[in-house]
């Protein structure tokens, strides 16, 4: 990665209320990296990617996507990116094809409408209605009329939704096909496992703030891994090996079931098994695992609760609040 695709420092976004869904968020994404914006509902992951594709201006903050302000300059934007709503709204009579080429001759350079059709799955449905499409082929429609004009950004919201297990691996594949021919794209999932096959870098957001960011890996490790097992008949807690000095940093015990939480599973791992060698028993239900992505999102979610305390939901109907001092320059 050479430069830096998107550029967001202390993005701000307010709605009329004063619900602010976006409370001074900041990252940046690399030229050719996937990068994806996790969070639960209401945590400002539609609010933020709506200022980054230009559809909406900031409360306050510094926003550049390929260098430019993408709401003021998005003449200059747009014809470089591509936009995948969470709804594409397309006309419900009109087929396929009709939605492709009338899409197509809207887009700046657009790809032939085939074979974008074909990439994403719709290759053999160019003739039937919109309304006619599953959940599933419309977010494969959305999909294909975001990459028509080749876009060396792409912006990714909730991608697939509505998808059978199929669907979803063969969109899995198309996206990093995209990544490895150098697309910059920009993702919101509720599919952890999602960000974990497909993301480089991940940011996850809670109440408008980024919670924790980092590589997949490197936000997984912030959480302690787990053992767990059945103590042996006639022997107790304080009969294991002194947990503080094999790397378990805490633990808990239900009925004979112990549970050990620890940051060097290996060490804990090899120093019980080799006490319950020597003693000669077995540890019943041994169950080892380190932490997934799943486990450090509501474990930082639930931290990020406990340290900010959220004001009331904003109201139906509010709009966004903008203050043209504030807004991207």
């Amino acid at each position: 990665m050479t430069d830096q695709v998107i550029d967001v420092t202390d993005l701000r976004r307010s709605y009329t209320g004063g619900f602010e869904a976006v409370r001074g968020t900041s990252f940046t994404v690399g030229r050719g990296e996937l990068f994806a914006l996790l969070g639960t509902n209401g945590a400002g992951k539609t609010s933020t990617l709506e200022v980054l594709e230009g559809l909406a201006r900031p409360t306050g903050g510094t926003v550049r996507v390929l260098g430019h302000d993408p709401y003021r300059e998005r003449a200059a934007v747009r014809p470089r990116i591509g936009v995948m709503l969470q709804e594409g709204g397309f006309p419900s009579e009109l087929t396929v094809d009709e939605t492709a080429r009338m899409w197509a001759g809207c887009t700046s350079g657009a790809r032939p409408v085939a074979d974008v059709l074909r990439s994403v799955g719709l290759g053999g449905r160019g003739g039937v209605r919109v309304k006619q499409l599953s959940g599933g082929e419309k977010r494969r429609l959305d999909l294909a009329m975001a990459l028509l004009g080749d876009p060396e950004v792409l912006f990714l919201d909730e991608p697939t939704t509505g998808l059978d297990a199929e669907g979803r691996r063969e969109t899995w594949n198309l996206v990093r096909a995209l990544r490895d021919q150098g697309t910059t794209v920009l993702l919101t999932t509720h599919y952890l496992e999602e960000a974990e096959q497909l993301a480089d870098r991940l940011a996850i957001l809670h109440e408008g703030r980024i919670a924790a960011t980092g590589d997949v890996a490197g936000v997984v490790a912030s959480q302690p891994s787990r053992i767990s097992f059945e103590l042996p008949d006639g022997y107790f807690p304080g009969d294991l090996p002194p947990l503080a000095k094999i790397g378990v940093t805490g633990h808990d015990v239900r009925g004979r079931t112990v549970r050990l939480r620890t940051t060097e599973l290996q060490r804990a791992a090899t120093a019980l098994l080799t006490w319950a060698q020597h003693t000669g028993v077995e540890l019943r239900g041994l169950d080892v695992r380190a932490a997934s992505l799943e486990e450090a999102f509501l474990q930082i979610a639930k931290e990020a609760t406990r340290n900010d305390p959220r004001a009331e939901p904003a109201r139906a109907g509010s709009r966004p609040v903008t203050n043209e001092k504030e807004s991207v320059r």
